[in-house]
């Protein structure tokens, strides 16, 4: 039976090994999605602009919510909260298919010689060009509203980095028990709803006590979030060394995750 390296240089070289094939599958991902539909993919820009729209009017008008530390400003608060989905939308569209990746495509497993790990990393790559289009929705209306961003925007890379590898590496083990155990797709899409109120996307985290900060600091995503609107909206930079931290640990998840899908996928074939 045929050997299947775990390495983090494999983890590496095989996606490096498959770019041809990744850029291809991602690019069917993408198109596929708005085909046969008249507008195509400029559907990618009017869903965050609409929604944008949407989270303006909810929260500022129904809720009368306001951020808190900042101004009374509507828009502010629908930028920040905007910010904060876009990463959350990340996590949540990746791990949300992480558990159907090698459910969804059993040839891959039975008559094809295809290289299943990188299917994690096409539903990323699909989910990050989404990112890249919301983001840019929301840094044209911030220029409008408030003029040219802030520069360390320019740092937002840095962040989602290591976000994208924890996400890899969650994607990759998910996959693989999402083959034996059929109930984990459910499970996920609860405990993905669950933190999406337990992350600071509709409250800054300050708004909590000060025990309570750090039970929301436990939650991957926080720092994230938080990094993120800094760089972005408050024009501020990220705390360095937590995001140091974050790359160490994201970066041992990710290989983590890759190692138990390469020790496991030798049962998929059975199973499926």
């Amino acid at each position: 039976m045929r050997n299947f390296p775990a390495t983090p240089i494999e983890m590496a070289a095989s996606l490096w090994r498959n770019r041809s094939l990744i850029h291809a599958s991602v690019k069917r991902e993408v198109l596929g999605r708005y085909r046969g539909s008249a507008l195509g993919v400029f559907w990618s820009f009017f869903n965050p602009l609409c929604m944008l729209a949407v989270y303006t009017f909810v929260f500022s008008e129904v809720f009368k919510a306001r951020w808190s530390g900042g101004g009374d400003s509507k828009t502010e608060f629908a930028l920040l909260l905007f910010a904060g989905l876009i990463v959350f939308n990340l996590f949540a569209e990746c791990i949300n298919r992480g558990p159907s990746l090698i459910l969804s495509n059993p040839n891959y497993v039975k008559k094809v010689v295809f290289p299943l790990e990188i299917l994690p990393f096409v539903s990323l790559l699909s989910a990050l060009y989404h990112v890249c289009i919301s983001l840019s929705v929301w840094l044209t209306v911030y220029a409008i509203l408030f003029g040219a961003p802030h520069i360390t925007a320019l740092l937002f890379p840095l962040i989602i980095i290591p976000f994208s590898l924890l996400i890899m590496g969650l994607s990759w083990a998910l996959a693989s028990i999402g083959v034996f155990l059929r109930d984990v797709t459910q499970f996920i899409g609860i405990i993905v709803t669950m933190l999406m109120f337990l992350s600071p996307i509709f409250y800054p985290a300050s708004a909590l006590p000060e025990n309570y900060q750090r039970l929301l600091y436990l939650n991957p995503l926080t720092p994230v979030i938080e990094m993120s609107r800094d760089v972005l909206y408050w024009g501020k930079l990220p705390n360095f060394w937590m995001l140091l931290i974050y790359w160490i640990t994201t970066v041992a998840i990710s290989w983590l995750g890759f190692a138990w899908f390469q020790k496991t996928r030798k049962g998929f074939s059975d199973v499926l």
